[in-house]
Order: structure tokens, then C-alpha cells, then sequence
């Protein structure tokens, strides 16, 4: 595991904004696994400058998003169908049959996710995954006591990832308590993986992640096992993590 020290979330979004470049310039038919939430919206604002300037081109790319709530579908402003097309889809040239996100009206919750993993495998695999970290060391929705030989399924949502992304809702508005995402064990087979990290309220999760033993109750300590993985953080959270972390 590499782990890369950036200033601040400014300077986070850059270093990983970065390596989502380069791989697409080394492959420009790549296979990139997608994160939602407010972790990577400055990752995407940078990849869109790029693609404005010239020096970026989405054209062959193919994109597979970690997961989507159930029971939302694609019009509603909060499913994350709708935050990847505002956030990067509609403003590079992507084409949109190349962009995969799980189906949240779905009612067959089974063949949802057989579908999904269909899709990643029809795909070649995926060759860079970007990651962000959730307060109880949850990748994509995979919470705490997830098998990590597990593949795309329907979770129950914990109080605690339910409150934390409260915030993304109007007063009053209901997170869903269901969602559809890749398991561990699908997130573990992409070639190379990129977990972007930013805040002190991040910190001690982040420590237990990438310093503590693997286990099933911090998902994300599963990250060590990879052989390819970088995790590009801020000074906030790398502040228990110092010892190792270094500036590209």
C-alpha cells in the first residue's frame, strides 16, 4: 500500500484527479470504477478542466459506479445516476452507453446485482478504482461484517452511513435504507485501486484502515491484502498516520 500526504482536500482531489488522468492516457479504452459522495467532487472538477482544455479524452473510456440507492431512480437529484452526470458525465465527452450504474428501481433485487457483475465482467474487469472512506470504514456501501469474498448485493444501510449522508437530503426528505453496490470481493479484482481520503473527522478511521489489522468490522483494512493500492490523503487525515506518508 502507497500512502501519498497531500496539503489539503484541494491538493487530495489533484494528486488523485491525477492518476485517473494518467491512466487514461495510458489506456485510453479503460475500465474506470467510479465514487460518489462529496469526497470526490473535486477529483471530477478536475478531470472536467482537463477535458475542457484539451488535454483529456473521455471518448473510450468506460465507467462502472460503486453503487446507487435502492428505490431511487434516475431523475431523483439524489440517486447517483443523476450526481455522476452532473458531476462529470454531462461535462466531458463520455459516451453515455459506456456508463454504468447500478438500476435502483430494480425490484428483483438478485438479478440486480447477477446483472451488475455481468456488466463488470463483459467490461474486462475494472482497471482503476476510485475509492473514498466512510466513518466506519465502509467502501462503496459495504458495511461493517461484510464477508469480503462478497459480490455486487443489496445491503441494509447502518444509522451511521444513513446520517452521514443525511446532509445530501432536504429537511424532511428520507435516506433510503437500501442500496445496491459492489461487494468487497468485486471491488478487490480491479487491477488498481485509489482510496481518496480528506478531514480530521477521517483520521481515526483512516489509521485503523491502512495501520490496524484486517477485519471485516473496518471494510476497508481489506485494502492492505491488494497489491496495488494507493491512498492519496490530506494532513487532517493522515494526522495518526504520519509515520510512512510522503508528498508526490
Amino acid at each position: 500500500m502507497r500512502i501519498v500526504r497531500a496539503r489539503d482536500y484541494q491538493d487530495m482531489s489533484e494528486k488523485a484527479a491525477h492518476m485517473i488522468a494518467e491512466q487514461i492516457r495510458r489506456k485510453p479504452d479503460c475500465v474506470l470504477g467510479l465514487a460518489t459522495g462529496s469526497t470526490p467532487e473535486g477529483i471530477y472538477e478536475k478531470l472536467a478542466a482537463w477535458y475542457r482544455a484539451g488535454e483529456l479524452d473521455f471518448a473510450q473510456v468506460t465507467t462502472i459506479n460503486l453503487d446507487e440507492y435502492r428505490g431511487l431512480d434516475r431523475v431523483n437529484v439524489h440517486s447517483y445516476y443523476h450526481y455522476m452526470q452532473e458531476k462529470l458525465f454531462s461535462r466531458v465527452n463520455i459516451r453515455q452507453d459506456r456508463t454504468f450504474v447500478p438500476d435502483g428501481m430494480e425490484r428483483d433485487g438478485l438479478r440486480a446485482c447477477r446483472e451488475y457483475e455481468g456488466i463488470i465482467a463483459s467490461a474486462g474487469g475494472v482497471d482503476l478504482q476510485l475509492l473514498g472512506l466512510g466513518h466506519n470504514g465502509h467502501i462503496g456501501f459495504n458495511e461493517p461484517g461484510t464477508d469480503f469474498e462478497s459480490r455486487t448485493h443489496c445491503v441494509e444501510l447502518t444509522e451511521s452511513t444513513i446520517r452521514a449522508n443525511r446532509r445530501f437530503f432536504a429537511s424532511g426528505e428520507e435516506v433510503p435504507g437500501q442500496a445496491f453496490t459492489m461487494g468487497i470481493g468485486t471491488i478487490m479484482q480491479a487491477a488498481g485501486i485509489v482510496m481518496a481520503v480528506s478531514g480530521e473527522d477521517k483520521a481515526e478511521i483512516l489509521c485503523s484502515a491502512v495501520c490496524g489489522p484486517v477485519t471485516v468490522m473496518v471494510p476497508a483494512s481489506v485494502l492492505q491484502l491488494h497489491p496495488n493500492v494507493t491512498v492519496i490523503a490530506d494532513e487532517a487525515a493522515l494526522k495518526l498516520v504520519e509515520t510512512g506518508a510522503y508528498t508526490l
